[in-house]
């Protein structure tokens, strides 16, 4: 076990670059690289294990706002569990924007909690920095890997880090998709684009034309976003038609080296295509400042007709909203165009037991795992609590007509007129199955929800995970900056990329990648 004396500084530097630690992907093909795997020698036996594991009396986990808040009957959630557990739960919820600066100052205290909830950035680092226990031996021989409820291996595969895994993601972690208001398609009198030519053939039409159909031309655009390239991981999700083959950061390539993509050629080309698509109009010339409330309200407000935003819930949200307007809200979730091949998709948020648990095989057990025991717990980390969030009563919810035995969520307890969608686990994303009986919540997805989402986990690949390293915890903040100044330079002021990179080398940025780069090849 590591000493624990980093740990403050390793969440100091998280804290900076959390949103700028640009993780990587294999770009050859359409598929995840999974991390080898390695499993100790004389490991126990699923069934013995499972009887030596001491069930915990009082289980304290730290959770972001991705879990029911104490405005939305957290304190219902948490009798519920303790309930179908027969375990004390503490829970520790900072605020979510706060959530990674409470983490850091808990972990430095040394009175840590004995699961908690991490990005991929903060899981790799922390792994790294021996904080996280190590759940290898406990996954391959526990009761929910072998119990075949699992339907997507791939996303706990892809959190092993140099051959032991660290935490268990009960959910995959969902991404972008492009979105196109198809009554402005069928005003321009075009088909849905299936490569960049027609895509931004798409573009110049929403731009020039009058796709709003308002009587007057050129008084729209085609497409807005969140900053040219994002603030957290995969980065390049909200622009991927541009971006295409190039990703501005550390991959493994086909050779099984790591790589740092930004001074790539592909890197050269995503920046011009952008830059061209900028001075033309085409893109929102907000966008560099953009957040994604911004591009929201824009797009509601029928200014812009493309939009890659999270595929799912947010297909029946964005309709919902431009409905409320007075505008058409129908929208075609596009698949990827022939340049990007596939959409990229998120890591998913981990739970992890610390290393400073006293059961750890026990947090792990009757906390983490049950999330997905196919009955009842699952239900819970789904939907909630029965007469708080969900409820099967016939009654009006939110201006709905529900029959009694109708599955149905209830008014959100903090912003009333609206109704819940879930708990911590999305059932549209959940990589384990409801086997005690049927996913009670199945029928109330909305049609455009189901086909976004599905849409989306057809044609994604997940960002591989980037193993951190102390060279990269010392560099990448400064690197990332570098970056992202120079994507806006060639993109919004005309600056040449050579030129651009030019500086990239006197400023130091080529010097930091390789040095990052040769201590990933080191380890």
């Amino acid at each position: 076990m590591r000493k624990f004396s980093k740990v403050l500084a390793l969440t100091l530097v998280l804290t900076m670059v959390m949103s700028s630690v640009l993780t990587g992907c294999k770009k050859e093909n359409g598929t995840e690289e999974t991390q080898t795997k390695t499993q100790t020698q004389g490991a126990t036996p699923q069934a013995d294990q499972e009887a030596e594991i001491e069930k915990p009396k009082k289980i304290t986990i730290m959770v972001d706002g991705t879990l029911f808040t104490k405005a939305n009957g957290r304190d219902a959630f948490e009798a519920k569990w303790e309930e179908l557990s027969g375990i004390d739960l503490e829970i520790i919820q900072p605020d979510h924007d706060a959530y990674y600066d409470v983490v850091g100052q808990t972990l430095a205290s040394g009175d840590w909690p004995d699961a908690i909830l991490l990005s991929s950035t903060f899981y790799s680092g922390y792994a790294e920095e021996g904080v996280l226990w190590d759940m290898t031996d406990f996954w391959e021989n526990s009761e929910l890997k072998a119990s075949g409820r699992i339907n997507n291996e791939a996303i706990t595969d892809s959190l092993y880090i140099d051959g032991k895994l660290y935490g268990l993601s009960p959910a995959r972690g969902n991404g972008c998709i492009t979105y196109v208001k198809k009554a402005w398609l069928e005003n321009v009198g075009l088909d849905v684009p299936t490569t960049y030519d027609e895509y931004i053939a798409m573009l110049d039409a929403f731009t020039k034309g009058d796709p709003d159909n308002n009587g007057i031309d050129g008084d729209t655009y085609g497409v807005s976003s969140a900053g040219l390239i994002g603030v957290e991981a995969p980065y390049t999700n909200y622009l991927p038609e541009f971006y295409q083959d190039a990703f501005p950061s550390f991959y493994k390539n086909a050779d099984g080296q790591w790589v740092d993509g930004f001074s790539e050629e592909a890197m050269a080309g995503a920046l011009g295509r952008l830059r061209d698509a900028y001075e033309k109009g085409y893109i929102d010339k907000e966008s560099l400042t953009n957040g994604t409330s911004d591009c929201r309200n824009k797009f509601y407000e029928d200014k812009f007709g493309v939009f890659t935003y999270w595929a799912g819930t947010w297909a029946t949200n964005m309709r919902t909203n431009l409905e409320a307007n007075g505008f058409d809200g129908e929208l075609i979730p596009i698949e990827p165009i022939k340049e990007v091949g596939a959409y990229l998709e998120r890591q998913a948020p981990v739970w992890c037991v610390t290393a400073k648990a006293e059961n750890p095989e026990g947090v792990a057990k009757y906390f983490i795992e049950s999330m997905l025991d196919g009955g009842e717990m699952q239900q819970l980390f789904t939907y909630g609590v029965e007469g708080t969030h969900w409820s099967t009563k016939e009654e009006e919810v939110c201006g709905k007509i529900y029959e009694e035995g109708q599955f149905h969520m209830l008014e959100n307890l903090e912003t009333k007129g609206t109704q819940y969608t879930k708990n911590h686990i999305d059932p549209l994303l959940s990589i384990g199955n409801f086997t005690a009986f049927e996913d009670p919540g199945a029928e109330q997805v909305t049609a455009d929800t189901r086909i976004s989402q599905e849409t989306f986990n057809n044609h994604s690949k997940v960002v591989q995970l980037v193993p951190s390293t102390d060279v990269m915890s010392q560099y990448n903040g400064d690197l990332t900056t570098l970056k992202r100044e120079i994507i806006a330079n060639v993109v919004t002021q005309g600056i040449s990329f050579e030129d651009e990179m030019k500086r990239y080398e006197e400023e130091g940025g080529a010097e930091w990648s390789k040095a990052i780069v040769d201590s990933l090849n080191a380890k």
